[in-house]
């Protein structure tokens, strides 16, 4: 279950509603009760005949306020709101108000809490108004406002007299320099990547000696055979002695779980090997003809997806492990419980386009080309819903207990039907993804590892982007802590330089161990990554029995990190097929709803827009142990206090 989050107003039995009367009031009520009964009842009538109770959320709101300060919900339509108004002394519109390129939900409540602020003292007439803002014209000339998508632009207005024009303008102004505005773009100076010019050493010249590296995830449902097969496979390729495998048979057979020997290479935890299942996800590496593989085992059981995402969000591509044992797979995809249905769901929202499907268990249905393919036909047709094309999808059947078409051709007769490649094979069929060599270095921090006593910190993950040598100078977000890197590390090895898509060990030095957490992020100290707690996001709800509402609370999940949020304003409903907004405020997301919502998180962490890092703009919103959407992040908002 996600923490409980607190934001905004408390709404407790702690709340005083004399907190918000006169001091007089109290001091006197001991000895002037009688005389100013009358008064204070008066005094309560009026200040109660001044608000108005906000049908969605409850909040009593100054009678001025035309929109909820809390949830945004608008009093009355927008026209109407917006031609009674009267601003600055008594300049009314008669005709509806013409918006610029914001939307109209931020417009009104923008400026209506800046009409709430003036109104309360430093009321300007008529005349003032004219004269205070023609003067600010013709001394600034264009007036320059930021927009909330953060991009900047010159809005010109004329000082020709016109009152509407002078309503524009005066708006514009006080919505930018108000104190009561609540939401404002994030821009901290960080200089635009556009600038960035790449050196050399940072982009790999085509002589360069060395396989590319590809981080391959192997997902499926619990006690499919995914750690079995991963051990299986490392141990066929040398990268498992054989005096360490009959350590592991030994081990497992003295507890009585003989069958997990080759589970145990991937699964070293003394809980894990008890319980029998996986609970983190295990790195190993190995090489292919084509590709030097990291593999990324991630764990089957429900209660630990939470891992698995955090895991396996750095794979290029995957492999989906199903059982072909009757109701084994088929638990599998149930819509309720099933982790091959959630895994391929999450796998494709990581950006995975290509996939392998190890049908594995084969010997436990005697290899039966009637099961492989029912099993075929029920997943690929999920897998395109999800999608996947079926071009960029390779079935292999297989047994990893009896050594079947893994790194060879099967050599058991009873698979002699299929003649497609092994699993080893299938492995090099994949292509490698476009890397961003040319963009500043950025680095989700995976895992630490922390040597105080020799003064360094480890810092482990995948490059997203840039490049990074030994001697170079990073900053570590979100503590902004500038490090030097002390040496580098692939599959054990030590390297001088990592480039984007390297899974790499960075050691830095200069930095306290504190200072560098898992969820953080290295990069260029130049072009420091954004850090917020609250996103606009536009996302699709799952398959969910609750809807979700203003207020719904879940878990946050984005690269390495994952913090406690909630939803505060559900912007609009998107038509599935073209994009476009099909409904405006709705009050409620039901399941294959796609939406553009805001939420707020409890603690900042580091994110950049979609369009910018696809790899740090992919969140997972999870409640109740299940994954209920996923989405993009579109906009980063800082929320004022």
């Amino acid at each position: 279950m996600p923490r409980k989050v607190h934001y905004g107003v408390d709404y407790d039995d702690s709340y005083d509603v004399y907190e918000d009367y006169d001091d007089d009031y109290a001091d006197n009520y001991d000895y002037e009760v009688e005389q100013n009964a009358s008064e204070t009842m008066a005094k309560l009538e009026a200040d109660k005949s001044g608000v108005w109770r906000c049908p969605i959320c409850t909040y009593d709101n100054e009678d001025s306020m035309s929109a909820c300060d809390i949830c945004g919900v608008l009093r009355n339509p927008l026209i109407k709101a917006i031609a009674k108004m009267d601003i600055g002394g008594g300049i009314s519109l008669s005709a509806p108000f013409k918006f610029d390129a914001l939307s109209p939900d931020d417009l009104v409540s923008n400026g209506l809490r800046s009409v709430k602020s003036k109104s309360k003292g430093n009321i300007l007439s008529k005349k003032e108004t004219k004269i205070q803002v023609e003067s600010e014209l013709v001394a600034k000339g264009p007036v320059t406002r930021e927009r909330r998508n953060g991009v900047s632009e010159n809005d010109s207005a004329s000082g020709s007299g016109n009152k509407s024009e002078v309503f524009d303008t005066r708006m514009k102004a006080e919505t930018s320099s108000s104190k009561s505005r609540k939401e404002e773009i994030i821009d901290e100076g960080k200089t635009s990547t556009s600038q960035y010019n790449p050196e050399k050493w940072m982009i790999p010249d085509k002589l360069d000696a060395g396989l590319s590296q590809l981080n391959l995830a192997i997902v499926g449902h619990v006690d499919s055979g995914k750690s079995t097969l991963s051990g299986r496979l490392l141990h066929l390729l040398g990268r498992i002695s054989q005096k360490e495998m009959h350590k592991y048979e030994k081990e497992a057979k003295q507890q009585g779980k003989g069958s997990f020997a080759f589970a145990w290479a991937m699964d070293e935890s003394a809980e894990e090997r008890e319980r029998g299942i996986t609970m983190t996800v295990g790195v190993a590496f190995f090489t292919s003809r084509k590709y030097q593989i990291v593999l990324l085992d991630s764990p089957g059981h429900r209660d630990f997806v939470p891992n698995m995402i955090s895991g396996a969000t750095q794979a290029d591509a995957a492999i989906i492990v199903v059982d072909a044992s009757l109701g084994s797979f088929e638990a599998g995809i149930d819509a309720t419980g099933g982790q091959t249905k959630e895994h391929a769901q999450l796998v494709r929202s990581f950006g995975v386009d290509q996939v392998i499907v190890v049908v594995n268990k084969m010997d436990v249905v005697e290899y039966s080309k009637e099961r492989f393919d029912t099993v075929k036909e029920k997943l690929r047709t999920f897998l395109r819903s999800c999608g996947f094309k079926d071009s960029c999808i390779l079935w292999v059947p297989a047994s990893a207990m009896e050594n079947q078409n893994l790194v060879a051709n099967a050599s058991d007769v009873r698979l002699s039907w299929f003649k497609g490649p092994c699993l080893l094979d299938a492995i090099d069929y994949l292509q490698l993804p476009t890397r961003d060599y040319s963009k500043p270095l950025l680095m989700p921090i995976c895992d630490v590892v922390k040597l105080p006593s020799q003064g360094q910190v480890s810092a482990c993950g995948k490059l997203e982007s840039g490049a990074i040598r030994t001697g170079f100078k990073v900053m570590v977000m979100p503590s902004r802590e500038i490090a030097t890197v002390r040496s580098l590390e692939k599959d054990s090895q030590v390297c001088n330089i990592a480039r984007a898509g390297d899974n790499v060990t960075v050691n830095l030095q200069g930095i306290e161990g504190n200072r560098v957490t898992a969820g953080g992020m290295i990069c260029h100290p130049d072009y420091p990554v954004q850090i917020s707690n609250y996103l606009e996001l536009k996302i699709l709800v799952l398959d969910i029995s609750t809807p979700i509402v203003i207020g719904s609370q879940f878990e946050f999940h984005i690269h390495h990190a994952k913090e406690a949020a909630r939803v505060v304003r559900i912007l609009s409903l998107l038509d599935p097929k073209t994009g476009k907004t099909a409904k405006k405020s709705p009050r409620c997301l039901l399941a294959k709803q796609n939406a553009i919502v805001e939420v707020a998180l409890q603690t900042p962490v580091c994110v950049e827009e979609y369009n910018n890092c696809r790899a740090l703009g992919r969140v997972f919103l999870r409640a109740s142990g299940r994954t209920i959407a996923l989405g993009i992040v579109t906009q980063i908002i800082k929320r004022e206090e």
